[in-house]
């Protein structure tokens, strides 16, 4: 069988079959039914947040959170290394992104480089949460309180990881999720936004169900609602969450005693709790990815470049030049990595690029 990047956790089938019979009793699919408000709630207790709303997915989440701040027009400043959807979720809301480029340890936005992007225009600031790992909310913060920023975080890997004892979803005006299929928590597809400012939370629970309540219409809105089919399936995951980080905490922890010295890895911060979301490994350049994404094609085995390329070398972005991204989304991918993936695979798949980067094999 071919292992591929990710795969995604399925919870037993009659488990999941009771939540759908349930949606067939009462006959309620749609429009904030029940299923969908036991899983917001669900998510505020888990999670330690008070303003929790569940949408259709990661990146109409980022969309609502700039509509909901009022961000609509000016710059956002933002990382290259990121999934095309944080930059494409800025341009949908008529702002421009303004790359900052990424410090080598984590890869995530370097904050020593922001000040120096933010202009008369800027009106935010867009960090990633990249692959789970913590921004360094502290200055990212401090530098938004100094210059009447916005700061809305795209989190969409980093649920349940915890930074300095809270849910790394809870720094920002606005945090937001990803509940993908191939995230380590789904819905099928799915996210979510997390909003520190009440007024701002009743804003964007308007504007998900059409800027209006019953016949009260207040603003303009869109359908970002969720289904309760969808629902369901996270009610049914929920309790699997903590089974599915250990399981990943074993794979990635099986990685790490093979592939030492190998390959690069990103540093985790001390005050950071991980929780697994990916297994990135960063090569020496191109040709030696090249070479093991080979080998391992070879064996049916398929990793992934992540994130590939820079976004600011997307033709329809064109920004300034950010070299430390460049150099690393041309060398890093992820492995394999998922709950159910077996010792004896993992153990191949490590061998395979140890192996192929030692013989440098083409």
């Amino acid at each position: 069988m071919p292992i591929f990047v990710t795969k995604s956790f399925m919870p037993p089938r009659d488990e999941y079959i009771k939540y759908i019979e349930k949606i067939y009793d009462c006959g309620i699919l749609t429009n904030q039914g029940p299923f969908v408000r036991e899983l917001e709630q669900k998510m505020r207790d888990l999670l330690g947040v008070e303003n929790f709303h569940y949408v259709t997915n990661g990146t109409i989440a980022l969309q609502f959170a700039l509509s909901a701040l009022g961000i609509n027009d000016g710059e956002v400043i933002t990382t290259p290394f990121s999934y095309v959807a944080t930059a494409s979720s800025i341009l949908w809301q008529r702002c421009k992104p303004v790359f900052c480029d990424i410090e080598g340890d984590n890869f995530t936005i370097d904050v020593d480089k922001i000040e120096k992007k933010i202009t008369s225009r800027t009106r935010a600031i867009m960090p990633v949460h990249v692959f789970g790992y913590a921004c360094d909310v502290d200055k990212i913060q401090q530098i938004a309180d100094n210059y009447g920023l916005k700061v809305i975080y795209d989190g969409a890997h980093a649920f349940a990881s915890k930074y300095k004892g809270k849910s790394l979803l809870d720094y920002g005006d606005v945090s937001t999720c990803s509940f993908h299929a191939t995230k380590l928590f789904h819905t099928v597809e799915g996210g979510a936004c997390i909003v520190r400012d009440k007024d701002v939370s009743d804003k964007l629970e308007l504007q998900k169900r059409f800027g209006h309540n019953m016949d009260n219409h207040y603003m303009l809105g869109i359908n970002g609602k969720q289904s309760e089919m969808h629902a369901a399936m996270g009610l049914a995951n929920f309790p699997y969450i903590g089974k599915i980080i250990e399981e990943r905490r074993r794979v990635s922890d099986l990685y790490d005693n093979i592939l030492l010295n190998s390959v690069g890895r990103p540093k985790k911060q001390a005050d950071l709790q991980y929780n697994y979301a990916y297994y990135p490994v960063v090569f020496k350049n191109e040709y030696e990815l090249e070479n093991v994404f080979s080998a391992l094609q070879k064996e049916d085995i398929f990793p992934r470049r992540y994130f590939f390329p820079s976004l600011n070398k997307l033709p329809y972005l064109k920004g300034h030049k950010c070299p430390v991204s460049e150099s690393i989304s041309s060398r890093i991918a992820c492995l394999p990595l998922y709950a159910d993936l077996q010792n004896s695979d993992v153990e191949r798949i490590a061998d395979i690029v140890k192996s192929t980067v030692k013989n440098k094999i083409r």
